[in-house]
This record gives structure tokens, sequence and C-alpha cells, in this order.
């Protein structure tokens, strides 16, 4: 044995207190679309003894239905519409005919950046909804 090898230390297991585990209740939010979220903390549970702090288990105490949608589907029908509506322009323009060229690549830029944005949006929603 080399004499300047460390002695290890016992690794000392903490003991869990033999109690019915309450977890921490929260009420939830649902949106008309689906989706929901977070609300209020409601209940406290034996795990967490630190006034203010929570265990950090997430249990529903109510669900809370909500009529309107949420941020995120705000968000993607608003770019919908202004997509909707620089497709009408282009085909307006198109109509009228091939004077307003310009305009109309650069509405076709919009699109393709509406189009981008949306799908971020899209992919953010799903990710939430993976998380849980």
């Amino acid at each position: 044995m080399v004499a300047n090898a460390r002695q290890q230390k016992p690794k000392f297991v903490k003991r869990v207190r033999d109690q019915t585990a309450r977890m921490c209740f929260f009420d939830q939010h649902r949106f008309a679309c689906g989706d929901w979220k977070w609300g209020h903390f409601r209940q406290h549970c034996n795990r967490e003894y630190r006034t203010g702090e929570t265990c950090g288990m997430k249990l529903i105490m109510q669900t809370v239905p909500v009529s309107q949608k949420c941020k995120l589907c705000d968000k993607i029908e608003t770019k919908q519409r202004r997509r909707s509506a620089e497709e009408d322009r282009i085909n307006r323009w198109k109509r009228e005919g091939g004077k307003f060229r310009a305009s109309i690549d650069r509405s076709y830029e919009m699109i393709k950046s509406l189009d981008r944005e949306i799908y971020e949006l899209r992919n953010e929603r799903m990710k939430k909804r993976l998380v849980v």
C-alpha cells in the first residue's frame, strides 16, 4: 500500500423518512387549443421544508378551462393570416399585369420568412407537449 494514497471515506446515504409522499400541487390552465400551462401554487408537500420553495414535483390540484387559445397558437394564426394576405396581394398584382415584379418578389420572400417562422413556432409547440 502506498503511503501517500488517500484513504477512501465511506459514502453516507441520506435516509428518507417514511412518510406518505405528498407532492406539491398546482393549478393547471387548459386552453381551447388543447395546450396547457401551470397555474398558481396550491399545496405544499412534506418533502420540502423551506418556506416559499417547492419539491420540484408538480402535480395537478385542479384543471381550470380557459376559453382562449394559448400564445403560441395566437402567434401561429397571426402569421398564417399575414401569409394569406401576402398570397392575395401576389394574385391581385399578377391579375393587374406584370408591372409589380419587384413587389411580387418581395412578397415571395415575406412568405418564405413567414413559413419559416410558422414552422419554428409549431416545433416549439410540439416540444412543449413532449416535455411532460
